[in-house]
């Protein structure tokens, strides 16, 4: 057997900090597109087409990143079960922000014609390949260093990495569209954020290089050969309930920070900067309370968590499109608002409910592909059909409110097919001498 090394509570800080900064940088790369997408790559890259075809078609390629994510955690989660997960971290970093960088580089339809958004599509694709392979290396670490009775709490860390993403990301976004004139963010504003994340993610590559293997992976003493086979064969069910259970939490992400971003600016006519305020601000709310959410998962468990967050998304999805219809800062931040308190619910709890639903020599594997296919479900898809039933209805969008009431309710009935997880509770991290 590996010798395992002892993890002092110091050093489980150090680790679940760094893996919250590794995160949000990779969600920055994520997130910085889907701003782009809902404002600018439209008009840029498929100007034949009229408005509302061309957001459609700027999310369609945002979509192909979540497509690219089951493929990723296929790919990274083979690295992560075979050869350990600290590699994963620093593979899908690299993948992530060369692409990123990348998509910063394209020229538009003007310039290169059917060429732009060809190599738009295929940046995003590298993009979600990375980040397929990213949550499952920086929870997995996270957890499997965490004592039992806290992995809650520690992999919550991890879980705030995205809101603090998109606050990046959309914080730069403010900052130009404050400071440049709509010709200005046009022509090359809308590509800074995309060129920063080269910076990102050398400072992300900086903070990983010290990270220490997970002694839970290197106490395993046989490896699975084709850990996607060993999934596919005798965890299919539990792949299928994960994702099918995580599809709302994305759904309602992604309606809240893409769809209504564009669904504001177009429809309402909202200002890109108010739109943006009232979003980064239940974002903030939403990292704000990951921790103390997570630490109540430790406590009563992480299913009861789930099913409550997934039945409070039944119930706030119409009043969040009716606050959204007003138009009006105030009415829309509390919808957000409400829309993100029962998404975090589930949420905080999953960097450790997940895991703990397989055995270690799958687990980088199983976690990831259920994790990134919840993904496809909700949050590939939900800006498209969000998109389309709007423009069916009037001022209201009482389609998109049902369309999102029913994948809440497809994941509560996932989640009440899963089991509880929750350990008993364990001795807590051993406390530094000296």
């Amino acid at each position: 057997m590996h010798d395992v090394r002892t993890v002092r509570a110091p050093s489980m800080l150090r680790l679940a900090a760094a893996s919250l900064a590794g995160t949000a940088i990779e969600f920055y790369d994520f997130f910085v597109y889907g701003t782009a997408a809902a404002l600018v790559l439209g008009p840029l890259f498929f100007p034949t087409f009229s408005p509302v075809a061309g957001t459609l078609a700027a999310f369609a390629t945002f979509g192909v990143g979540f497509v690219a994510r089951p493929l990723g955690s296929v790919l990274f989660g083979h690295i992560g079960d075979r050869h350990g997960r600290r590699p994963v971290l620093v593979a899908s970093l690299l993948l992530t922000g060369a692409s990123t960088v990348a998509v910063g580089c394209v020229p538009t339809y003007d310039t290169i014609g059917v060429l732009a958004p060809l190599l738009l599509l295929l940046l995003r694709f590298l993009q979600g390949l990375g980040l397929g392979g990213e949550w499952g290396g920086a929870v997995l670490l996270t957890v499997e260093h965490a004592p039992a009775g806290r992995r809650g709490l520690w992999s919550s860390f991890p879980q705030v990495g995205p809101a603090l993403g998109f606050l990046l990301a959309n914080g730069v976004v403010l900052g130009l569209s404050a400071t440049l004139s709509e010709a200005q963010f046009a022509a090359w504003g809308w590509r800074v954020p995309f060129w920063a994340a080269g910076v990102l993610a050398a400072v992300g590559l900086w903070l990983r290089s010290s990270f220490a293997e997970s002694p839970r992976f290197l106490e395993i003493d046989d490896h699975a050969r084709v850990p996607l086979a060993e999934v596919v064969r005798y965890h299919w069910r539990l792949v299928l309930l994960t994702a099918g259970a995580l599809s709302i939490g994305y759904a309602i992400f992604y309606a809240v920070t893409t769809w209504s971003l564009a669904y504001g600016t177009e429809r309402l006519g909202v200002s890109r900067d108010v739109m943006l305020i009232c979003i980064m601000g239940a974002v903030v709310v939403m990292g704000a309370l990951t921790p103390p959410v997570a630490m109540l998962g430790d406590r009563y468990g992480r299913r009861p968590l789930c099913l409550i967050g997934c039945a409070a998304s039944a119930l706030w999805m119409f009043p969040m499109v009716a606050l959204l219809a007003t138009g009006a800062p105030l009415p829309m931040f509390l919808g957000f608002v409400g829309a993100m308190l029962s998404f975090i619910t589930m949420f905080a709890v999953i960097a450790a409910y997940l895991p703990e639903l397989y055995e270690p020599r799958v687990r980088c594997t199983g976690a990831a592909v259920g994790y990134n296919l919840g993904g496809v479900l909700g949050g590939a898809v939900t800006p498209i059909a969000a998109t389309a039933l709007a423009e069916q209805g009037g001022r209201v969008p009482w389609a998109v409110g049902a369309y999102m009431t029913g994948v809440a309710l497809l994941s509560l009935g996932c989640f009440a097919l899963l089991p509880e997880t929750r350990p008993e509770p364990a001795v807590v991290a051993e406390p530094a001498t000296g």
